[in-house]
């Protein structure tokens, strides 16, 4: 069969259902929704990500298989640090950038990143990733990096020569739990008794909760959402990525897949979760604030989650990239996979050898933090 490949630089380009047709109902950030609200909204170029995106076709001009990538002149949004790789290169008078980087803008959530049929990933990885390579040695980019890829994906780019690099995550998985307090049944008696004092330290001080979809928001919510959201940036994480745009037009457009997760005092709004969700996940995303509470973060942000999760029989829980305090309340280190190529071979080089110690330390510390585990032994 021949193939054609095609590079686009708008999702406008490619219709909805072919492109939804090869992204799996889990892998809701690679969604055509997801990708084209990221692109309509004002939240790409502004910080660096230039999207271009391969397709593949067949004969007959059907679309089977697609990648998006994005060409990147920094590293902000990636939740894969390489600022030590990029600092390198500087000090030795190279340019680390431009580079094209494989995933999801701003979103540390793994899943497969060649869209194509499962059964066909072994066929087709392999010649896609050959066109991206040849794409990259042709812009001079100085590297490829596929992120948050799957352990499968990871083990096929090891067998024709990329290498791969391990993180860690704290994810929860669903044990067929009937409610919160079955769910904390699990913990050891010291892990169950803080959380139960988390909780009640919020209801004491009169905070409420509320749970909105996009069906249930108008324009004045989006907006204090918004506000909330960019807050947490301006205190902490420097400049908000995602524009009220954003909210809103997701909130129309995949109004089932966001959830608002209000905390109130006094009728008032005073903070909020933003999370995603697909057909068995939840994602939390951003949380901002505009008065602080005792434990308000870890209420809205994990146990209002949970509650939901357990309630409407999602399998799993991803909360955010980072944060070994999520370990004592039941999110466990969870692996996550990544592959890239190095233009430069000294550099390369260099960089497998770090890469391979790396691998070691994450291994061991990742079984360090999974005996730090709240459930209970056996």
């Amino acid at each position: 069969m021949a193939l054609q490949l095609r590079i686009i630089t708008s999702l406008t380009e490619v219709k909805a259902e072919q492109w939804d047709g090869l992204c799996d109902e889990e892998n809701f950030f690679l969604s055509h929704g997801f990708l084209l609200a990221l692109e309509q909204t004002g939240c790409l170029e502004p910080f660096g990500w230039l999207p271009h995106y391969f397709l593949l076709c067949d004969d007959s001009d059907q679309l089977i298989a697609a990648v998006p990538s994005y060409i990147k002149t920094n590293s902000y949004g990636e939740f894969v640090f390489d600022w030590a790789w990029a600092d390198a290169y500087q000090r030795s008078g190279l340019e680390y950038y431009p580079k094209l980087v494989v995933g999801s803008p701003y979103t540390p959530v793994g899943g497969q990143r060649l869209l194509c049929a499962p059964e066909r990933l072994p066929e087709l990885l392999p010649v896609m990733q050959k066109a991206l390579l040849q794409f990259c040695q042709q812009q001079n980019m100085t590297g490829l990096h596929w992120l948050f890829c799957t352990e499968n994906e990871k083990n096929q780019f090891e067998q024709v020569g990329l290498f791969s690099r391990l993180g860690c995550q704290y994810h929860w998985t669903n044990q067929n739990y009937q409610d919160f307090d079955h769910y904390l049944s699990h913990f050891a008696s010291r892990k169950r008794k803080n959380i139960l004092k988390e909780r009640r330290k919020v209801k004491e001080q009169g905070i409420t909760f509320q749970l909105k979809t996009g069906h249930d928001m108008n324009s004045s919510e989006w907006q204090q959402v918004y506000d909330f959201y960019k807050n947490t940036f301006d205190e902490k994480y420097g400049t908000a990525t995602l524009t009220l745009a954003f909210f809103e037009h997701i909130g129309r457009t995949l109004p089932d897949n966001i959830l608002l997760i209000f905390a109130q005092h006094d009728e008032k709004n005073v903070a909020v979760a933003i999370c995603f969700r697909d057909k068995t996940s939840l994602y939390g995303r951003y949380w901002g604030c505009s008065e602080q509470y005792d434990s308000l973060h870890f209420e809205t942000c994990y146990y209002q989650g949970l509650d939901y999760c357990i309630e409407h029989g999602l399998q799993r829980f991803e909360p955010g990239a980072q944060g070994t305090h999520k370990i004592s309340r039941g999110f466990l280190p969870t692996k996550t996979h990544s592959a890239h190529w190095i233009a430069h071979p000294q550099f390369d080089n260099i960089i497998r050898q770090h890469v391979k110690q790396e691998t070691q330390m994450m291994l061991a510390e990742c079984d360090a933090l999974m005996q730090k585990s709240p459930f209970k032994c056996g």
